[in-house]
């Protein structure tokens, strides 16, 4: 991990609010980002009403790599200029415009990714390097650009508009129901081994790695099963005999890549991170198991989500639960809509797009609900949130016309059901015990406060005419 959330070291005096301190750049350090105004001028104090405390994106640099962690702004520009010069002037020349608007596309999209590697902050994660992982926000970036572009076009468009990317589309597909021969027959068993088999389990190894939590994995598998069993009256796929989701899926490949990844995540979580330089190791060997574990994380969070410690835990994760179905459904529904076949390299690279996006988006997401100090949603989060969200928006708008039968009654009460035991259990959870503590503490401020006593306030200039009357008296 990058961000560290440093405390003030034990002993040291802390910064007096108000008074201005000096940049901590230096000159030699300043790598051109920082003007030189920027670097003398004092920086502001801040005063953060919660606790002191700073963030920082750092890794130890390797001497022997250092060439890579240099900014490098100047040559990209140069060599970016330098392909599109050669691509506008020496191979776009003729009339294919079909060719010309596949070039241009790639074009703008490399712009976005050099640009964002070069100016978007640092996220979570600094391994195998910060760039990678800005790259991996710029076409977060572009995919959402892509997908209010398709918002605001209609199926029919975008369908012919597919057909220009690959000829290969823009043809309605076939779809295929796997209820039909439901006997526990080792043929009929045989014939459900396609390779939705091995993508269910790589599917649920990543998210495994993602979400780093068994049960949050076990609950969001179930939750998928019966939202199978919910839209099959839309899309034909999901329907599956009751062995092929209760047992194959959600005992078999679901659960042994759950395993597998909270396996990995617990490898990671108590293995021993050394960083010596690649210059420090003697052994040709040892070299080789350093450049590999560059590719490895940098450190481990277990996360803990504690969904019933607090109502802002059992609201979070309930979003983010049904992001991430969300974000499943919408694979199928862009596919039924948009005429993608399930093999075509576009559904391949939209969850390996996906499976990067999630990783520094849910690191993001825990550090925002579980430590307080932390204000604000990161980057990650944020977009992979507005991708999930437009790819919803465009099943809907697309999905106008094209399911005409109506839910099931038994869908329909089972979820009516449902919301509402989610509703009685935090009202049982946070809001009766709440509302009893708040009761108590009145109760104990009552007790503890005494009754006023009745005196007669008195004057400072009263006090002094009584005490001049009683020594006259004795006088």
């Amino acid at each position: 991990m990058s961000r560290s959330f440093q405390e003030r070291p034990a002993g040291a005096s802390p910064a007096v609010i108000g008074s201005p301190r000096l940049s901590p750049v230096s000159a030699e350090l300043n790598d051109g980002s920082v003007s030189d105004s920027e670097l003398l001028a004092p920086v502001a104090p801040t005063v953060n009403l919660r606790e002191a405390w700073d963030y920082s994106f750092h890794d130890d640099v390797d001497p022997t790599v250092a060439f890579f962690y240099k900014p490098r702004t100047v040559i990209l520009l140069i060599g970016l200029l330098i392909g599109l010069v050669y691509l506008a002037l020496f191979v776009v020349t003729g009339d294919d415009y079909v060719f010309n608007i596949k070039i241009g596309l790639g074009m703008a999209l490399c712009v976005m990714i050099v640009t964002g590697m070069l100016q978007f902050r640092d996220g979570p994660f600094i391994r195998p390097h910060p760039a990678f992982w800005r790259v991996v926000l710029s076409l977060s970036v572009a995919y959402e650009m892509i997908l209010v572009f398709t918002l605001f076009q209609n199926k029919d468009n975008m369908r012919r508009l597919m057909s220009f990317i690959d000829p290969s589309l823009g043809v309605p597909l076939p779809e295929r129901s796997y209820a039909e021969a439901c006997d526990i027959t080792v043929e009929n068993i045989w014939n459900q081994m396609d390779i939705f088999v091995v993508a269910h389990t790589l599917g649920w190894f990543a998210k495994a790695i993602v979400l780093r939590d068994y049960w949050f994995c076990w609950i969001l598998s179930v939750m998928f099963e019966i939202m199978e069993y919910s839209l099959q009256h839309q899309l034909p796929n999901f329907a599956e005999c009751w062995w092929d989701h209760w047992i194959l899926d959600l005992l078999l490949t679901n659960w042994v890549g759950t395993i597998i990844g909270m396996k990995t995540c617990e490898y990671f979580a108590m293995k021993h991170y050394s960083w010596r330089g690649i210059s420090e190791i003697p052994s040709y060997r040892g070299k080789f198991k350093r450049t590999v574990q560059q590719f490895t994380p940098h450190s481990w969070t277990q996360f803990e989500w504690g969904t019933t410690k607090t109502f802002k835990s059992f609201v979070a994760v309930l979003s983010l639960l049904y992001l991430v179905l969300q974000c499943e459904l919408n694979a199928f529904y862009l596919k039924y809509l948009l005429w993608l076949p399930p093999s075509h390299p576009v559904n391949l690279l939209r969850l390996i797009l996906y499976f990067f996006m999630a990783l520094p988006a849910v690191r993001e997401a825990y550090q925002f609900l579980s430590d307080r100090r932390c204000k604000r949603l990161g980057m990650h989060a944020w977009m992979a949130t507005a991708n999930i969200m437009t790819e919803l928006l465009i099943s809907i708008k697309f999905g106008k016309g094209e399911f005409p039968d109506p839910a099931p009654p038994a869908v329909v009460y089972f979820w009516v059901g449902f919301v509402v035991l989610l509703t009685i259990y935090a009202i049982y959870q946070f809001l009766i015990p709440a509302l009893r503590d708040r009761g108590r503490g009145r109760g104990r401020g009552k007790a503890g406060s005494k009754p006023s006593s009745p005196m007669k306030q008195v004057s400072p200039l009263t006090r002094a005419g009584q005490r001049s009357k009683g020594k006259a008296k004795g006088q």
